[in-house]
């Protein structure tokens, strides 16, 4: 939740709200589709009162690499500080009860027998019940609990909801005392959450940046290595997220068919080219010889991939040596192979990239995440924030009959627990320090 500004609350505030309503039972018998405020099974008897805990996973923004980490490429990821919280009292049943405050529902699963059903209704609670299948798949015992969720991720933008939270699940469930496997293990468990028992085929990127992320850095993730090492944000940009307002409309058909383009194409190419698993290990000079037998289509996307794992390691090198105008060439040049090759740009966020570079300070614009609405990425020029925020709210409604939302936001740790914020609920009066 944020407030009327778009400003997410401070933590202080956001951990009390969250107890006081654990303290209430979560839902309210009133809420539409909420669960009765009682627990279930008589749960309420075997809550354990004295460890309440509250757990956060971040969203992220891709700064450059997009669509290329499920083919096992590049990309530059920045956790950022909007986040899902989760305040959660564990109890001896074998079930999850969860009251998503942002859509006043009360939703619940239990933790013996779950498995994946792709003829699913897909719904939020299935992030988290997938979670739990995929930690047990693997081997780590999962706690029940009930709990509340409060989000200022915002869901459809492109900024990583549901990978959130899946994280900040991964951290609910865990039973106390087990050792936690490293981020790179845990992002590829949520991911396994994602693709089998959700049904969203998609990379690795989003989990991983929620999981691994470093305050006042980037992440250049290796997807095929699952490996990442932290790249500084300079100092003197501001990373600004531009909400188109219009919804991420690329659904799983075309998700799906892109992915399965560039597989195609990086098939054609080993056919001639030993060594080549996936476009990842496939370089320009390589594509450009191979060009002939691949489907013009699929040479399309097989381009966009192969020079922006390019661009992911140019960007890094252009932030260390703190050349704008080189990030501003490669941030424009990612939005349009995105547009032209990818073809998963929309009229709103190209319209946003044009407002964003007219805009004295503004060094880079690009649209981010998988595309067709969504949110575009900005790389300001500190103290010019509000410059880029001010031309948006005053063209863009005009151009595209859509209410926009403009903010900067900061690279923050990943996922893990707040500490500080446990202890006995006392009638709802909020958090005891530590």
């Amino acid at each position: 939740m944020t407030d009327a500004a778009g400003v997410p609350p401070a933590p202080e505030e956001r951990a009390a709200r969250l107890l006081e309503r654990l303290a209430a039972g979560g839902a309210s018998a009133s809420q539409p589709g909420g669960a009765s405020a009682g627990l279930p099974g008589g749960a309420s008897e075997t809550a354990d009162a004295d460890r309440i805990v509250l757990v956060r996973a971040p969203g992220r923004v891709n700064l450059i690499g997009e669509h290329t980490d499920y083919n096992e490429g590049l990309v530059l990821p920045v956790a950022i500080d909007r986040e899902i919280w989760i305040a959660l009292q564990p109890w001896d049943e074998a079930m999850v009860e969860l009251t998503s405050l942002d859509l006043s529902r009360t939703a619940s699963f239990p933790l013996t027998g779950l498995t994946p059903n792709p003829a699913r209704t897909r719904s939020w609670i299935d992030y988290v019940a997938g979670t739990a299948w995929s930690m047990q798949e693997a081997g780590l015992p999962v706690r029940g609990f009930r709990g509340v969720l409060d989000s200022t991720v915002p869901v459809g933008s492109g900024l990583s909801s549901s990978a959130a939270l899946e994280m900040a699940s991964s951290w609910a469930l865990a039973a106390p005392g087990t050792p936690r496997p490293d981020a790179a293990i845990m992002a590829a468990i949520a991911q396994r959450a994602e693709n089998r028992y959700v049904g969203v085929n998609c990379g690795i990127m989003d989990q991983f940046a929620s999981a691994a992320g470093r305050a006042g850095h980037a992440l250049l993730i290796d997807c095929r290595a699952n490996t990442f090492v932290p790249a500084p944000m300079p100092a003197d940009l501001s990373v600004v997220v531009c909400d188109t307002g219009s919804p991420r409309r690329l659904d799983s058909s075309a998700y799906n068919t892109r992915r399965s383009e560039c597989e195609l194409g990086a098939r054609l190419i080993a056919e001639r080219e030993p060594g080549v698993r996936a476009l990842r290990d496939v370089e320009p000079e390589m594509l450009a010889r191979n060009r002939e037998v691949l489907p013009e289509v699929v040479a399309m996307r097989c381009e966009h991939i192969v020079n922006e794992d390019v661009r992911v390691l140019a960007t890094v090198e252009a932030m260390r040596e703190g050349d704008r105008e080189a990030l501003g060439r490669l941030f424009a040049a990612s939005h349009a192979s995105l547009r032209d090759l990818f073809q998963v740009s929309s009229p709103e966020l190209d319209a946003m990239v044009g407002i964003a570079v007219s805009v004295p300070g503004v060094v880079g614009a690009r649209m981010t995440g998988a595309g067709f609405g969504g949110c575009t990425v900005n790389l300001v020029e500190r103290g010019r924030e509000e410059a880029l925020r001010e031309a948006v709210m005053a063209r863009y409604p005009g151009m595209t009959g859509l209410r926009p939302s403009v903010y900067a936001v900061t690279a923050v740790d990943g996922a893990g627990p707040l500490p500080g914020y446990q202890g006995r609920i006392e009638g709802g009066a909020g958090p005891k320090r530590g």
